[in-house]
């Protein structure tokens, strides 16, 4: 007789994000996958990130004899103060700022689901998701067991995702009482642009139900539309009485800094409380990885006006590959809906108006990643990318927006990307006369 795995891992199935591409190693044919699937940025870290990796015997680095010693648990003091730098450098105040060093964003999310929802006060505080919600935060929340509520917004026509209604954000935390609200103000996955107005908003609505602000701003100053960068650190008091106190942000080295492998990320907020008991919780973890803490705290030493012109390339560099493909994939599929390329790395492509009713989009990824090809350029191809039903919280019998529904990561060459219409298109016409 085995022993048995608790309830949990029993009913656990790889993310969203990951499903494709577990699946595409179990192929046995020599086949090239264009990975789309996942947020895994191909491009060069910061060139100053670069010269610490590169360079790891130099006088000054802390590991030049081989020494690798636990840090604070808080992490390297100039690494805490490359993610002030950054944020400094898109405009905003970092008076009365507190930062914690994580083993990425991931694991930065799952100390802000375990530090502001759950059992508090003598009630359940769920935490507050917008969907199509980013798929690690139910994970987080699943593993952690707090529950989740949230509000569905909805792919238009034209492409564009808007917010709910807040009079329909408000019925739903009179109703559950969320710990805290999750806002990604350049949204991973529907690649929707929350602007300074609508963060305000949400700003009012956890201030008005004492409710925590967590931003998840991996993605910040990427976007692509008229306007001015977006963060809960440009939320004032003024603008929202009682919001001091109550923000969070999560922060990545994985997306504008290239370094998704590196693993390093951090929490930032304003509640000085919070900071030391964040930091007591993750004691158990020791330390965050003092390597990557090591290449990432370069940029505690960069100027501002340099950090600008690195945003300002990413941009352009974002912009045209999502323009161009969003174009391209129209054209080759008519019908289709592509969500507006306004922020991150994503777009959320839709077949709902030309799908047979029976479409489902796990299964056609699993199709793609399993036994599709096409021949192009005298190589065998497929394209891997993510089923959308597992973004959305759906009530039994409800149908789920994500089922016609797949998100694409803009993260492969430009010239591999350039590859994604035809291979989608053709892929999805096999897939539907099979």
């Amino acid at each position: 007789m085995e022993p048995e795995m608790s309830r949990h891992f029993q009913s656990r199935k790889p993310s969203a994000i990951r499903l494709a591409q577990i699946k595409f190693m179990e192929r046995k044919d020599k086949v090239e996958p264009v990975n789309t699937a996942i947020g895994n940025v191909t491009l060069p870290m910061h060139p100053a990130m670069q010269k610490r990796l590169f360079n790891m015997k130099a006088p000054d680095c802390p590991f030049k004899d081989g020494v690798v010693k636990y840090s604070a648990t808080v992490g390297f003091e100039e690494t805490n103060r490359a993610f002030l730098n950054i944020i400094a450098s898109s405009g905003f105040s970092i008076e009365g700022l507190y930062s914690q060093i994580t083993d990425g964003g991931s694991h930065a999310m799952e100390l802000v689901v375990l530090g502001t929802c759950g059992p508090a006060g003598g009630k359940e505080k769920p935490l507050l998701l917008i969907d199509a919600a980013y798929t690690n935060y139910k994970a987080m929340a699943e593993r952690l067991g707090r529950p989740t509520v949230s509000v569905c917004r909805y792919l238009k026509d034209d492409g564009k995702f808007t917010l709910p209604d807040l009079a329909e954000i408000e019925d739903v935390i009179r109703e559950h009482k969320p710990g805290a609200l999750v806002a990604i103000p350049y949204d991973n996955p529907t690649g929707h642009f929350y602007d300074h107005d609508t963060m305000v908003k949400l700003g009012i609505l956890c201030a008005k139900y004492n409710m925590w602000m967590i931003s998840d701003e991996a993605y910040r100053e990427l976007f692509y539309v008229p306007g001015k960068t977006s963060s809960v650190w440009g939320v004032t008091e003024k603008e929202v009485p009682g919001i001091s106190g109550r923000r969070i942000s999560i922060e990545t080295a994985s997306k504008v800094w290239n370094a998704c492998g590196l693993r390093i990320g951090a929490i930032v907020t304003d509640n000085k409380l919070y900071n030391r008991q964040s930091i007591a919780e993750n004691t158990a973890n020791l330390c965050p990885n003092v390597i990557g803490q090591y290449i990432f705290g370069s940029l505690a030493h960069e100027k501002h006006e340099d950090l600008k012109k690195w945003y300002a390339e990413l941009r352009a560099y974002y912009k045209e590959m999502m323009t161009t493909l969003t174009r391209d994939l129209k054209a080759a599929l008519p019908g289709i809906i592509v969500s507006s390329p306004d922020a991150s790395i994503y777009s959320v492509l839709d077949v709902r108006d030309i799908a047979p009713p029976d479409f489902d989009a796990t299964d056609f990824v699993l199709y793609c990643s399993s036994e599709g090809k096409v021949e192009m350029d005298g190589k065998m191809m497929t394209l891997l990318v993510s089923p959308m039903d597992g973004f959305y919280t759906v009530k039994p019998g409800e149908p789920n927006p994500g089922r016609s529904q797949m998100r694409i990561a803009y993260v492969e060459p430009p010239d591999l990307m350039k590859k994604v219409p035809a291979l989608f298109t053709t892929l999805y016409q096999h897939y539907i006369n099979l």
